[in-house]
């Protein structure tokens, strides 16, 4: 069976991205067909700096990032996909990877491509960041016909492939770039789990689970190796694990 050369939309959240976004558009546009920007209501120069570079965005209104990421998807007039947040960075190596794979015969419909993401914490790059480890290997170069991304309010990711393969090169993952953003993204993530999924309330299993997050994610993995960014990744898993039982409590009392 032969297979015709496809054709690639690229799908990419913003919301207040300026920060990167001159860093973050260049390499995709490389990449695009088409260019779709789901935006939730930037306030910054966000949208004036997509249209320098000739994407208009469209606005959804955001409730969790893998609904926000399905609504993308199903603007994209091209059945394969590449995904991509305004945090994350694409070097050379993976363009020229995928520009390669673009010229090649399509892949099978439940084929999808990972990319090797490496995390970054306060501009330093870091082992872990709760509750993965850096590198990690996300779907996001998928058909749309056949792969979706799940309803998980934080932390979800791409289902219904059947076999993967990791592009070669990395992304770099610019996040948590303050402190401020740090406990801003704490509040709202643990804010969302609570709110979609089934935290029994329970102050002493906060407690507990603070404490083997701590164990975890801050001596086990290494993490007090890297000084103050460490004791910042430790401290995120610490509250994190606490937080979204203690909210779970709250709402309940």
């Amino acid at each position: 069976m032969v297979f015709a050369m496809f054709k690639l939309s690229v799908c990419i959240l913003t919301f207040n991205s300026s920060r990167l976004l001159r860093e973050v558009l260049p390499p995709l546009l490389r990449l695009a067909d088409e260019m779709i920007i789901v935006d939730s209501g930037s306030t910054d120069s966000t949208l004036d700096i997509c249209r320098e570079f000739g994407v208009t965005p469209v606005y959804q209104h955001f409730v969790t990032h893998s609904q926000q990421m399905n609504d993308a998807i199903a603007r994209a007039s091209h059945e394969w996909v590449l995904c991509m947040d305004s945090d994350e960075i694409m070097n050379h190596e993976m363009v020229e990877a995928i520009l390669k794979l673009k010229q090649n015969a399509e892949p099978v419909e439940s084929a999808a491509f990972c990319l090797s993401r490496h995390w970054f914490v306060l501009n330093q790059p870091v082992r872990v960041i709760y509750p993965v480890s850096s590198p990690d290997f996300p779907v996001r170069l998928f058909n749309k016909n056949v792969v979706h991304f799940n309803n998980m309010p934080v932390d979800d990711s791409a289902e219904g492939y059947s076999t993967t393969h990791i592009l070669p090169g990395e992304v770099r993952h610019d996040t948590f770039y303050s402190l401020h953003e740090v406990f801003t993204k704490l509040n709202g993530y643990t804010t969302r789990v609570v709110n979609h999924k089934d935290i029994r309330p329970s102050i002493s299993r906060g407690f507990l689970s603070a404490f083997g997050a701590f164990w975890k994610w801050y001596v086990f993995s290494g993490a007090w190796r890297e000084g103050k960014v460490g004791v910042v990744t430790g401290l995120y898993a610490t509250l994190y694990s606490f937080l979204k039982y203690f909210k779970a409590w709250y709402k309940k009392a």
